[in-house]
């Protein structure tokens, strides 16, 4: 999911592990990490197995502060059950006046990221979170069908069945003039920061760029970056840049 808005098929790694059981004995719990996914399944991809309802999977993961449309920090880890949270996460401290276990990754931080998490499930509920999240998908899969018909750009994910998101590459076979890191240097003028960036091991001479489409990404605002895009893209064949040392820009 990370490089391309794709989800993993956890159900079938599922059963991958099951027949590693079966024929080995080795019997390997599963953890989801469901960083985003985690607050877009649910609500708009209810069909897909991907957390308790597979028994392997022991514990899942998400974070609030991307599309649980939380503020920077806020993250979430739940076990299946209790018996699945390992002893050595832990920490009992006594000091508050009373012997008080906890798990969380630092015992003393502020709250107001969980209180303000807790005020979304609250105030949005689910039916909240699927609008939202259904307007999402449908500005990514809006903004991937434009941007197919940008000439030499080629679709990699058109944000359809996981993240609500575009991702793309260069097509292959010719010489553009340009790289995805030129397009990235060339639409920064313009504002927009888009990540461009190898994918992984044995894959890695294919560059790809993720746009990422949230709540408060309108289409109107996906119109204008289509826009940038297209003026970005006629220029860079117009002007050609050879040799170029332009290199990755992703951070996470």
């Amino acid at each position: 999911m990370t490089f391309t808005g794709i989800y993993e098929p956890v159900a079938a790694l599922a059963r991958a592990l099951d027949e590693i059981l079966r024929d080995y004995g080795l019997d390997i719990p599963i953890h989801v990490d469901a960083a985003s996914g985690g607050f877009i399944a649910p609500f708009i991809q209810q069909e897909l197995e991907w957390d308790f309802r597979i028994e392997r999977v022991k514990s899942i993961s998400a974070s609030g502060h991307k599309y649980g449309l939380a503020p920077l920090g806020v993250g979430w880890v739940i076990w299946r059950d209790k018996a699945e949270l390992p002893d050595e996460l832990i920490f009992k401290v006594d000091y508050l006046g009373g012997n008080m276990p906890t798990f969380a990754l630092n015992f003393s931080r502020p709250g107001g990221q969980i209180i303000t998490q807790y005020y979304n499930f609250l105030r949005l509920g689910r039916d909240g979170y699927a609008r939202i999240q259904q307007a999402c998908t449908d500005t990514a899969q809006w903004l991937a069908g434009e941007i197919a018909k940008l000439g030499p750009l080629e679709l990699v994910y058109d944000g359809k069945g996981a993240l609500p998101l575009v991702c793309y590459k260069l097509k292959d076979g010719c010489d553009h003039g340009f790289t995805l890191y030129d397009l990235s240097e060339r639409v920064r003028l313009r504002g927009w920061l888009i990540a461009s960036y190898p994918l992984p091991a044995k894959r890695e001479s294919t560059i790809i760029q993720r746009i990422l489409i949230r709540h408060g990404v309108s289409r109107d605002l996906a119109q204008l970056l289509l826009d940038d895009l297209g003026r970005a893209l006629k220029h860079l064949r117009e002007n050609p840049v050879p040799h170029s040392s332009a290199g990755p820009t992703f951070h996470h």
